[in-house]
Formats: C-alpha cells, sequence, structure tokens
C-alpha cells in the first residue's frame, strides 16, 4: 500500500476509537515501495508510554487481515502461492516471533508491493513476485517484512505518533494561555509545528524503520541459505522501475538508491559478502 505524502499534522491515535481504515494503514507498515537521523533515545522512551501491546494490535490486525482477503482478489496461480509460502516459512522459521500464527497470501494484483501485519500476517503482490528475478530476491522482500513484525514497527509506530501528537497540542495550550493571538493565528502556529514534526521527527522515524527492516532481513537470508547480494539486486531494480517518487525527506521510506548503499555497506561489514 503506497503512503499519501501530505503532510499532514499529527492526531493523537486512541486504539478504541479509531477507524478501521486508520488502524490499517498504520499496522501496515511493511510496504515496500516508496521510496536526522532516527529518534534521539528519550524520544523513543517517551514514545513507548504511548506503544500498544500486541496483545491490543493483534486482535485488530487479525479482523483488517480478514477484511482485506474478503475485498481484495486472492492470486489463484498455484506455482506463485507455493512458492511464496516455500520462502515464506523457511524466514519465518528463523524469527523469533513467539506464538505468531504465519499467513502468508499472494493477491492477484499487479502493484510491485507488500505488506505486514503484527501476529505475522503477510500479503505479497502477484506483480512484486513477478517482478523478483528468484527466490533469493523474494526472500529480501520477506525478511524485510518478517522483521517489521519481530522489530514491532506497527506498535512502535503509533507510538511515536500518539507522543508527537501529544507534544504538539500540549505546547499550542500553552502558547494559547500565555500568548494574545486570534485563534486562526494559533491554529496556523499549531499546523506549522505539525508540518515541522512530520518532517522533522514521523517520516525520518519511519526511514529508520524501514533500514532496520532491511538489514535484519538480510540477516535472516543468510540464516537460511539466500544469497544476500540479491537483496541489493532487487533495490537497484526497484531503483531503475520506479519514477516520480518524493524526495527522500518527504518520504516514510528511503529512496531505492540510499537503500542498495546501505545494504551493501551492512553486508560487507557483517561479512556475509563482497562487491
Amino acid at each position: 500500500m503506497c503512503e499519501n505524502h501530505k503532510v499532514d499534522g499529527p492526531r493523537i491515535v486512541a486504539l478504541d476509537s479509531m477507524h478501521r481504515r486508520d488502524v490499517v494503514r498504520r499496522l501496515w507498515a511493511g510496504t515496500m515501495l516508496l521510496g536526522v537521523a532516527g529518534t534521539t533515545g528519550g524520544c523513543e522512551s517517551a514514545a513507548e508510554l504511548f506503544t500498544p501491546a500486541d496483545a491490543d494490535l493483534i486482535p485488530m490486525a487479525a479482523q483488517a487481515w480478514q477484511e482485506t482477503k474478503q475485498q481484495t482478489p486472492i492470486s489463484k496461480d498455484a506455482r506463485a502461492n507455493q512458492r511464496l509460502q516455500t520462502v515464506g516459512h523457511k524466514i519465518a522459521s528463523v524469527a523469533n516471533v513467539p506464538g505468531a500464527q504465519w499467513e502468508f497470501v499472494v493477491f492477484d494484483s499487479e502493484e510491485k508491493n507488500a505488506f505486514c501485519l503484527p501476529g505475522g500476517k503477510v500479503g505479497f503482490y502477484k506483480g512484486l513476485l513477478d517482478f523478483a528475478d528468484n527466490d533469493d530476491q523474494v526472500a529480501a522482500v520477506l525478511g524485510h517484512e518478517v522483521g517489521h513484525v519481530v522489530l514491532r514497527h506497527a506498535a512502535k509506530r503509533i507510538g511515536q505518533e500518539t507522543l508527537t501528537s501529544v507534544v504538539i497540542q500540549g505546547g499550542g495550550a500553552l502558547v494559547g494561555s500565555q500568548v494574545q493571538m486570534s485563534s486562526e493565528s494559533l491554529n496556523m502556529v499549531m499546523a506549522a509545528a505539525g508540518a515541522g514534526a512530520q518532517v522533522g521527527v514521523l517520516l525520518p522515524f519511519s526511514r529508520s524503520n524501514e533500514t532496520d527492516a532491511d538489514r535484519i532481513g538480510v540477516d535472516y537470508m543468510k540464516q537460511v541459505g539466500y544469497d544476500v547480494k540479491q537483496a541489493v539486486r532487487l533495490w537497484e531494480k526497484m531503483g531503475s522501475a520506479s519514477s516520480d517518487r518524493p524526495q527522500e525527506w518527504m518520504s516514510t521510506h528511503p529512496n531505492p538508491e540510499s537503500r542498495v548503499a546501505d545494504l551493501k555497506r551492512y553486508i560487507t561489514e557483517k561479512g556475509y559478502a563482497t562487491f
């Protein structure tokens, strides 16, 4: 699923009142396409206070998964489904996700994309499966998706968005009580703060998550015997095939060139392969 790149002000995320579409948008942490360091330790610690537990997210993810399967055609290509199952279960076998009920589904769409949901539900679009040159590249995608689940990126994303919203709204209330300005002016200040937080905090946080998932995905590939160089090749292909991308600083994902450079560096430093 492609994210909307408009810079909107963040909103407080309340799980009990969140519209299901918003839940799905946040839970699909592992989208492959699109595409200041990460947040500081102090911000991460504060965000943990607003990060929901897996026990809260997994039932919502399961419901969203069932609805997705009802609303999106599932591929009837037996060979494609078997391919995804085989590679997916190999990757999942080395991931430490207690209680995960892994499910890998090929959706009948030409979109070059994939996503994950907490609890081990992975959607893989037929367009991306056909785009991959070999099972090693499929493993690179699946390692990335499984990495999102292991690292709890969906929950952390909700926590970071909520913390950011609380800080902005609290700051707005303080400014409104201390500085005389019209409601229109205050709204403009709040909108500017929201845009700044999106570009300066939330988007870098998301890009950092993507890099972490790329790296742990390569670890999983290596553990089960896939060629880690194919993760680099996949992103080189992605870069050649994609166009009309937003600038990286405005995106939830690093651009393909950044991913290629980071993966080459990481793979070399780990001693997995040389380029």
